[in-house]
């Protein structure tokens, strides 16, 4: 199963048989005063900034919000879309929950662009999925319905299957959908981990679709979050994780030492690669992604 997404100079490919895929998560304002009032102000400057930021850190793919209290998301998106676009070649993954403001994005992104996100919610069905056969791109299925997010694997399954069904009935082929399986802090419910993990195996058993994961939800509220959140990425890789969204500065080398272990980066190229250029011996290219 491959998924496709592309900016107009630059294709990534998610699967199995490849290297994990980083969806870079820094173009956020959630929880940041300086970015949501940057944004308040329409200066995007640290939007530009975190975009050069993520792709020099490895970054494969960028998450793009600008959800703000109060802000004009129809706006402020594409806008946001089209400094990116100008500043870097990576895809982007457009991040809304907000109909009218995916496709103002998606009118302006040159490429097939990653849409974050579709939930198992009826309301979200009907007016995301018609937007992401429109524009052709793929989506990101949170597993969670009208009745809110599962706490166990089996309800989590059962909303992935509704979900790549009800795609299917538009006319959106399976490898563009993409399972968020929806990982929450441990510190809150200590099984959160487990049923995740089980959920991803039963959902690549079954619907052989890419699965990605919110990395750091799992840490959330617990000390040392970046060694919790590492941990739980290479647990998650190894149930069948293809992707994650995540800052690719604290997870880059976890990740790429994953995927050696995985078999998936022949005579180590990719790891001796990136761990020369964290010790400062080799430049990072623009948007670069060394080969495997």
């Amino acid at each position: 199963m491959e998924t496709r997404i592309s900016s107009s100079q630059k294709e990534v490919v998610i699967s199995d048989e490849l290297p994990v895929v980083l969806i870079g998560e820094r173009i956020n304002p959630a929880g940041r005063k300086r970015f949501q009032e940057a944004l308040k102000a329409n200066n995007f400057e640290i939007v530009r900034e975190e975009a050069l930021a993520q792709a020099q850190a490895g970054a494969d793919i960028l998450d793009v919000c600008v959800a703000t209290f109060g802000g004009d998301e129809e706006s402020l998106l594409p806008q946001a879309v089209q400094l990116i676009m100008a500043t870097t070649d990576l895809p982007l993954c457009l991040d809304s929950a907000n109909p009218r403001a995916l496709e103002a994005a998606l009118k302006v992104y040159k490429g097939k662009a990653l849409v974050n996100s579709v939930t198992g919610e009826k309301q979200s069905l009907e007016s995301v999925l018609p937007l992401i056969k429109e524009y052709n791109a793929a989506v990101i299925a949170l597993v969670q319905d009208d009745e809110g997010i599962p706490k166990n694997s089996e309800r989590r399954i059962a909303i992935a299957h509704n979900i790549v069904e009800m795609a299917e009935s538009f006319g959106i082929p399976r490898e563009d959908i993409i399972i968020d399986c929806l990982i929450s802090s441990v510190g809150a419910d200590s099984n959160s981990a487990i049923e995740v993990l089980k959920a991803i195996q039963k959902i690549k058993s079954d619907l052989g679709v890419n699965i990605t994961l919110g990395a750091s939800n799992v840490s959330f509220g617990l000390p040392n979050r970046t060694l919790l959140n590492n941990a739980f990425i290479v647990m998650a890789m190894a149930a069948g994780a293809t992707s994650f969204i995540t800052d690719a500065e604290k997870t880059r080398l976890h990740v790429l030492a994953a995927d050696l272990l995985l078999g998936k980066d022949k005579y180590a190229r990719r790891y001796i690669e990136a761990y020369h250029q964290a010790q400062g011996r080799l430049p990072v290219e623009k948007g670069s992604r060394p080969s495997s």
